[in-house]
């Protein structure tokens, strides 16, 4: 028999329950959540550490009563060191469930696990013999701890609350277990109207966040084009060695980010707690003083080598130990499986390099590490620091061809230390001279899609931090086109004079990507590009001319450079490493003041709370959308005004019976916050269509028709209606449909496409010797495939290199509204359409019937023949099209770059989808089964 292990040092993270194993795409298990139910608390374990906030997956629960055990076992570690943590075993025993062990992580995490699930069955027995509607009880914080605020959206006035949920930090001094004062008081409802003695002061705010982030034009356009995808990619590797102490998600209850802001909406004391931390955070002068510490940022682009050589040179070279490290390495693997989110075997022979190299002279933990394909971040801090370290949150975005292939993009690691917020990113941005324009686009589309989501707050954007620092191979080169030019004013070192052709300065003095960043002087020489192994400048035959790419640039305040050097020592790649060294001033609280302004602010609170209600004025409530299309962004705003005399928390709400505030296809931004009276803030309505809201605007199902319920707390609703006319699109159109139009999307009556969808169905049968006989493919997919095969088949990485967005919009107005003798664009902009085209089908070309069956047949090519030839006529023979021009392509791979297994695995994630139930769960084994059949296509003869 199994025991079930949660250990965290696995860079798999597998948690296995009485043999069961829970997989979720190599992320960290999370331990802990507590549901009461019918005055029962349950224990319910949980496997995935974002599903927290989107879509919990409780995979066993047992029972807190009278007969449930919790021991802890004696065996555990002594050492924290930085390969391996303390590990503590727990063992767990409710009335009906079978034995389970857990393993924690460290000392805190198990002394704050059993006072927190003791408390709960302490709770549980007490209110078993209290009459049904009595109000639950309310903890008090273990003596000599910090105390934590309830966790946003709680209700002392509820049964479903999880207020005794927060993490209380024990006492250093006792490592044994103990239990603290458990029942504290009761908050009765009359107490509302009387001025309140003030409750122990929660932890100090961090800076307000008035909701999301929303782009300016100094930083991003927003999310153009691109799909909006979720928070977190697929299959990314992300592992969290440490946790925080004093505000872990990992402890969290496991409710949705919908039925946490619901809680919210029907709780005084939740908006309360958020109206307090939001006063406190905007009188933090008045309690916080700044401290400098040290802060090592390193980037290195390694083309694929592995360490053959110390690094002691790059991360020790000073003499004072750093108190953070934040290191990102670029093309770790260039292997092809690589760029599919597949392991590299190279991640942890780097790790073990860095952890070998690191200061000498203190001792480090390491509190977060991620990876997307090549791109990896790890950071580490001094162990004297870790229990000043929470809110720890990774992220990652690809910006490669379909965001399927991440050999592109950014990958970033944000926490707080003390009071101050930090977010490291680290990117690899598109190569090529002239392709700067791409690397913008790759900036902003990083910026606009990277957020991080913690339970207490809304999502965070990157540049919602105190501190931003920005490392990476940026790969922006220099408008000198004669090598031998550069190389000369390098050797008579005018490095200055280069700098003014330099690229990311150009984009930088024209605003036009890292606008407010900042980048000390450069007084080194280009890190790019040299023979491996040498410091010779590239002798190849493409001779690439030297370009400074690898950099580091901050944004925020009390940050002083220090060191900006490259480390000439290490010649494993073709690329130098880069470091700089920052003091950065942190904000840390004074105790006693901090309690003296909390006071101050309650007894304010209570004073206002009796005197006045909240209230907004709007200077608009109704917004009409023209012309909506596929994939193109519109914005409107209007601007909400406090015209009350108190501060005001405000959010969108669902509607009744909604799970979400709004339509798949519309959003508001901030979505929640808080105004301070004749405070004025603006809110952005986007509509954007995506794939995933496309088809039922096709169809006619759905339309540019909603009403939002901007919500005040203790106030009343404000209704906001949003209307608009879409324009079908050819994109997110079924196959059938398509095959039975002669014209543009566009000329189609709408009533006419309705009619077209809604029969479809019966086109599914062979429809031959009807008189309106249909295409035999969709004119769309030969005029893409067309202009492919006919000017692209030589064209240098082909289906690796995304399009550009202006291109992409183009194409697709082109295919919706004419029917182009030639299509706009550069062929990579025509290919990744293809793509796009291919993944916003309603149903894949392998029909979703036929998925599992697929899956079996995948080792048998006869048998993979036959399914095809039961698909619908449409699908049949655009699948045959298909696969006919892709190997027409591998014909010439020596100049397009392409290979089977590349273009396998990329059709394959298009062509055979799993149904949408099955959408989550295809596992790595399926999807291999699924490239296996386009494979077999691809490596068969034309004639098949």
């Amino acid at each position: 028999m199994m025991e079930p292990s949660f250990g965290i040092s696995d860079s798999k993270c597998v948690a296995t329950v009485r043999g069961h194993e829970l997989r979720n795409g190599q992320k960290e298990p999370r331990l802990l959540s507590l549901l009461e139910c019918s005055g029962q608390f349950k224990l319910d374990i949980l496997a995935n550490p974002e599903a927290i906030v989107l879509s919990p997956v409780p995979q066993l629960s047992i029972p807190i009563n009278n007969h449930f055990q919790l021991v802890r076992e004696a065996e555990e570690a002594l050492l924290i060191d930085i390969s391996c943590n303390t590990t503590i075993r727990i063992r767990l025993k409710g009335e009906r469930t079978p034995e389970l062990h857990l393993e924690l992580q460290d000392d805190v995490h198990s002394q704050s696990f059993l006072q927190h699930v003791t408390k709960a069955k302490q709770q549980a027995e007490k209110k078993s013999s209290l009459p049904r509607k009595m109000e639950p009880v309310v903890p008090v914080p273990v003596k000599d701890s910090v105390p934590v605020p309830p966790q946003r959206g709680t209700s002392k006035s509820t049964s479903n609350n999880i207020s005794n949920s927060t993490l209380v930090k024990p006492s250093n001094t006792d490592s044994s277990f103990s239990l603290a004062t458990d029942f504290g008081f009761e908050e009765k409802k009359n107490q509302k109207n009387r001025i309140r003695d003030p409750p122990p002061p929660p932890l100090p705010p961090l800076p307000p966040r008035k909701g999301t982030y929303t782009p300016s034009t100094n930083h991003t356009t927003g999310p153009t084009t691109k799909e909006r995808p979720p928070s977190a990619q697929n299959s990314i590797p992300v592992r969290n060695e440490f946790q925080s102490v004093d505000r872990s998600a990992s402890w969290s209850d496991s409710q949705s980010n919908y039925t946490m802001r619901q809680a919210m909406m029907s709780s005084h004391a939740g908006s309360r707690e958020g109206l307090l931390k939001y006063r406190l955070s905007k009188k933090e002068k008045e309690y916080v003083d700044i401290k400098n510490f040290r802060f090592f940022i390193g980037t290195w682009n390694v083309n694929g080598q592995s360490p053959d050589s110390s690094l002691e040179p790059w991360l020790s070279s000073d003499p004072d130990p750093p108190d953070v490290y934040a290191l990102g390495f670029q093309e770790l693997d260039l292997s092809t499986e690589a760029f599919f989110y597949m392991d590299s075997s190279k991640e942890q022979l780097w790790v073990d390099a860095v952890e070998r190299s690191l200061h000498p002279k203190a001792r480090y933990i390491r509190i977060r590490i991620i990876r997307l394909v090549g791109m990896m971040l790890v950071v580490y801090v001094n162990k004297e620091h870790k229990h000043h370290i929470r809110e720890v949150a990774s992220e990652s975005v690809g910006t490669g061809l379909m965001n399927k292939m991440g050999n592109k993009g950014g990958v970033a690691v944000r926490f707080v230390f003390h009071n101050t917020s930090f977010c490291f990113v680290n990117s690899h941005l598109a190569a090529h001279v002239d392709d700067f324009e791409r690397r913008n686009q790759d900036y902003k589309d990083i910026c606009a899609r990277m957020s991080f989501h913690l339970l207490e707050y809304p999502p965070i954007n990157i540049v919602k931090h105190d501190v931003v620092i920005w490392l990476g191979d940026l790969n922006y080169r220099l408008c000198l086109p004669e090598a031998g030019e550069v190389k000369r004013l390098i050797a008579e070192k005018e490095l200055r004079r280069l700098q003014e052709y330099d690229q990311l300065n150009i984009q930088r003095k024209t605003k036009r990507a890292f606008t407010d960043f900042m980048e000390g002087e450069i007084n080194f020489t280009p890190t790019y590009k040299y023979d491996a192994k040498s410091d010779r400048w590239d002798s190849s035959g493409k001779c690439r001319v030297p370009a400074w790419c690898d950099r580091i640039l901050w944004r925020g305040s009390n940050v002083k450079q220090l060191h900006y050097r490259s480390h000439m020592e290490l010649k494993t790649s073709d690329h130098k490493p880069v470091s700089s060294v920052f003091s950065i001033g942190v904000k840390m609280v004074i105790e006693q003041r901090y309690k003296k302004v909390f006071e101050e602010i309650v007894r304010d609170m209570d004073r206002m709370e009796n005197d006045f209600l909240p209230s907004l004025s709007l200077t608009r409530r109704e917004f009409i959308f023209e012309n909506v299309k596929f994939r193109q962004l519109q914005r409107q705003s209007f601007l909400i005004t406090n015209d009350g005399q108190v501060a005001c928390t405000f959010a969108f709400i669902p509607k009744l019976n909604d799970s979400q505030y709004c339509k798949t296809w519309l959003r508001a931004e901030p979505s929640e916050g808080v105004l301070d009276p004749n405070e004025k803030m603006e809110i952005f309505l986007e509509v954007y269509v995506s794939k995933d809201s496309v088809t039922l605007l096709n169809s006619g199902e759905d339309k540019i028709e909603d009403i939002l319920v901007l919500h005040l707390d203790r106030g009343k609703d404000y209704f906001i209606t949003v209307t608009g006319n879409y324009l079908p699109s050819c994109f997110g159109t079924s196959l059938e449909t398509l095959c039975r139009m002669k014209k543009p999307i566009r000329e189609i009556p709408i009533t006419k496409l309705i009619d077209l969808e809604k029969s479809r169905i019966n086109f599914l049968l062979e429809s031959a010797g009807t008189e309106d006989k249909p295409l035999k493919i969709p004119k769309e997919v030969w005029l893409l495939v067309n202009h492919l095969y006919t000017k692209a088949c030589q064209q240098e990485d082909l289906f690796q290199t995304p399009g550009l967005q202006d291109e992409l919009q183009n194409i697709i107005d082109c295919l919706d509204t004419s029917i182009p003798e030639s299509i706009p664009g550069s062929n990579h902009s025509v290919a990744e359409a293809l793509l796009i085209f291919l993944e916003a089908l309603p149903e894949p070309v392998l029909c979703y019937e036929l998925y599992q069956r697929c899956l079996e047949c995948s080792h048998d090519s006869r048998l993979c023949k036959q399914l095809i030839s039961q698909l619908p006529r449409a699908h049949r023979n655009v699948f045959r099209y298909l696969m006919a021009f892709l190997r027409e392509l591998l014909k010439h791979s020596i100049d397009n770059n392409l290979n089977a297994n590349l273009l396998a695995t990329l059709f394959a994630s298009l062509l055979i989808r799993p149904p949408p139930n099955l959408a989550g769960k295809q596992s790595p084994h399926d999807r291999q089964k699924t490239n296996d059949f386009i494979l077999g296509f691809l490596m068969a003869g034309d004639e098949d």
